[in-house]
């Protein structure tokens, strides 16, 4: 029969029984939408996090102290930054110091175990511009205001204090001193121990609140090529005495690392949308059974007027085909939209990979064949007699 016939008479099943059909299809769906919507937004999220490391750079490195051989807590030295500074290869650094004993409380009348997991730390002036950080409100700290009680808060600290707007009339306590929240942080991706922190001029950490001076953290920004000997050179420059107490890290690392889990449960996901794939196939090959031995009288007629085993075979294997087809384009069209969607809403680029799409489309007509093959070759088996005395 020509390819046109095939389809037409593969259709005459499934508009008689539109339902079934739909069911059975609905099930194809819901395994093609689960992968192409799981792909679509892992790919996404990818695309997403170089678009950030693109906009804040992959050359930041930060070095903290480590552990000393007795598992103590390693510090420091004062002399780390300014010697940081000269490592040939680093372009511009910046640091904090986190100032110990100092709790961050909305006001005195907030119970002293209500911490909400807030950190003081004194910063330089340089901090905004080496960690790539931008101000949602108020003003950043300068030569002026960093030697008095004003602080800057990281996004997630304004919001656990309750904190909308940065003013004069906007104050908290810190260390048990009174100070003026001149501003308010976004998010910083790279450095997101900021985000919990009340930040305080270097000047005003050491006369307000005995702030030791020592850096916990030095931020630098190097240049591309030189990245990776900057990186082998900071230990023993910040800490000359004993380098194996220095941690040098690369946050973007950290963020990549965070999307290769995201990608390894995108797989586990992907297979939970391949057993939907496999039941729905399940689901088409029980329909095409019941559509061989409901239309028993139909084969025989068939069969009785010439058609030959290869046409019925061909016949129900297409409408096998057709429907898995109608359920894969319908899947496909779903986990597209749901893709878009998800993507919108976090406010991402969306990223649909082609071969999901022609894969899913793929992976249907696998499964409509496979389904399809067993009802289609006993439905050829039918003697015309036999079929056509079935009730």
């Amino acid at each position: 029969m020509p390819f046109a016939d095939v389809v037409r008479v593969g259709g005459v099943g499934l508009r008689t029984r539109p339902m079934r059909a739909f069911l059975s299809a609905l099930g194809i769906a819901i395994g093609i939408a689960a992968m192409v919507a799981v792909v679509g937004i892992s790919s996404s999220s990818g695309a997403e996090l170089d678009r950030t490391l693109s906009a804040l750079g992959t050359n930041l490195l930060t070095v903290q102290p480590g552990n000393t051989i007795l598992g103590e807590e390693a510090e420091l030295p004062l002399e780390a930054e300014p010697m940081i500074e000269r490592v040939d290869g680093v372009e511009r650094s910046s640091a904090i110091g986190r100032v110990d004993g100092a709790k961050v409380y909305r006001s005195a009348e907030i119970p002293e175990a209500q911490t909400n997991g807030l950190v003081a730390y004194a910063a330089r002036e340089s901090l905004p511009g080496t960690v790539g950080a931008t101000l949602r409100d108020g003003v950043w700290l300068n030569a002026a205001t960093g030697g008095f009680p004003a602080v800057v808060l990281g996004a997630d600290a304004a919001r656990r204090l309750g904190i909308g707007a940065a003013g004069p009339d906007t104050q908290i306590l810190v260390g048990g001193v009174r100070c003026t929240v001149i501003g308010i942080l976004d998010p910083v991706p790279l450095a997101a121990e900021l985000d919990s922190a009340a930040l305080l001029g270097w000047p005003a950490a050491i006369r307000w609140l005995d702030f030791d001076e020592h850096a916990t953290t030095v931020y630098t920004r190097s240049v591309e090529s030189r990245l990776e000997a900057v990186r082998e050179l900071l230990p023993a420059t910040a800490n000359p005495a004993a380098p194996n107490e220095v941690s040098v890290s690369r946050p973007s690392d950290a963020l990549a690392a965070k999307q290769a889990t995201n990608q390894a449960f995108a797989g586990l996901l992907l297979g939970v949308g391949a057993v939907a794939l496999l039941v729905g196939g399940v689901g088409v090959a029980n329909t095409m059974v019941i559509s061989v031995l409901e239309r028993r009288p139909e084969i025989g007629l068939r069969r009785a007027l010439g058609a030959t085993r290869g046409q019925v075979r061909v016949q129900f294997l297409a409408e096998s085909l057709l429907l898995s087809a109608l359920g894969g384009a319908g899947g496909v069209l779903l986990g597209a939209t749901v893709t878009v969607g998800y993507a919108a809403y976090e406010q991402w680029p969306w990223v649909i990979p082609e071969w999901a799409l022609a894969g899913g489309l793929a992976a249907t007509l696998v499964i409509g064949g496979m389904a399809g093959l067993y009802p289609a070759v006993r439905a050829a088996r039918l003697s015309p007699t036999t079929a056509l005395q079935s009730p």
